[in-house]
């Protein structure tokens, strides 16, 4: 738990975070506009730790009251749910962690750590500063890397996007319409909630060598190629002979 302190009133806010690194790219303090606790902090400003910058304490009802200290900290480089909720409130976007996951644009003593690393300098300079609030063991997901078992950092990539809604309401209209049944017929309601809350399909990936395309050419015959799903696979063999990719 980490105190914000306050610039329009006197005393602090407290947030709670798992990731306290990523303090450092915050860019907003949200709480829910019907928490009674923070209502006279809506609209006011708080100083981000470590850094001096002024934010701004926002409502907003994705956040939920119940939840840790009822306040957030929003990072919208690093946290997809924070990246929409900046989108909402107009929010900048201060991208602390770099591609090589290393700590950028941070103040010096944190500059080019690790997230590791920056995770516990953080967490001393919190205490020098007394703005630490304790902390306590919870259970939660974090995404790693398949292959080197590293920790998933998210943060702001230009990517390709394919356009849903069109689609998604042609599929709504059909179905309306009955041109699509369903058995049982629930299954329809179904079907229209998960087309009316459809987001946008990604269709870029960030692969160094490429995206691996299923075909095989033979060692032998440079005309002969096949199909084959084993794209983990340089060489092949099938009915005795051998295709590469």
């Amino acid at each position: 738990r980490i105190a914000y302190p306050l610039l329009d009133h006197i005393g602090e806010i407290i947030v709670a975070t798992t990731r306290p690194e990523t303090l450092l790219g915050d860019t907003a303090i949200a709480v829910n506009p019907a928490d009674e606790r923070y209502k006279k902090l809506i609209g006011t400003k708080a100083l981000l730790p470590l850094v001096g910058r002024e934010i701004p304490i926002i409502a907003d009802e994705y956040v939920d009251a119940s939840y840790g200290t009822g306040a957030v900290k929003i990072t919208p480089a690093h946290d997809p749910n924070d990246f929409e909720m900046g989108q909402r409130h107009g929010l900048p976007v201060e991208q602390v962690i770099g591609f090589d996951g290393r700590m950028t644009n941070v103040p010096a003593p944190f500059d080019g750590l690790t997230t590791t690393e920056a995770r516990q300098r953080v967490l001393e300079a919190l205490e020098r500063e007394e703005l630490r609030r304790g902390e306590e063991e919870l259970e939660h997901s974090v995404g790693h890397c398949y292959k080197c078992d590293t920790v998933i950092e998210p943060m702001v990539k230009e990517q390709w996007f394919i356009s849903m809604r069109p689609l998604a309401d042609a599929a709504i209209a059909a179905i309306e319409r009955g041109d699509v049944t369903f058995t049982p017929t629930n299954k329809g309601e179904v079907v229209i909630k998960y087309l009316r809350e459809i987001k946008d399909w990604n269709v870029s990936r960030q692969i160094p060598w490429g995206i691996p395309i299923p075909a095989f050419q033979s060692k032998t015959d440079p005309s002969d190629w096949i199909f084959n799903t084993n794209v983990n696979e340089k060489e092949i063999v099938v009915n005795g002979t051998t295709y590469r990719r």
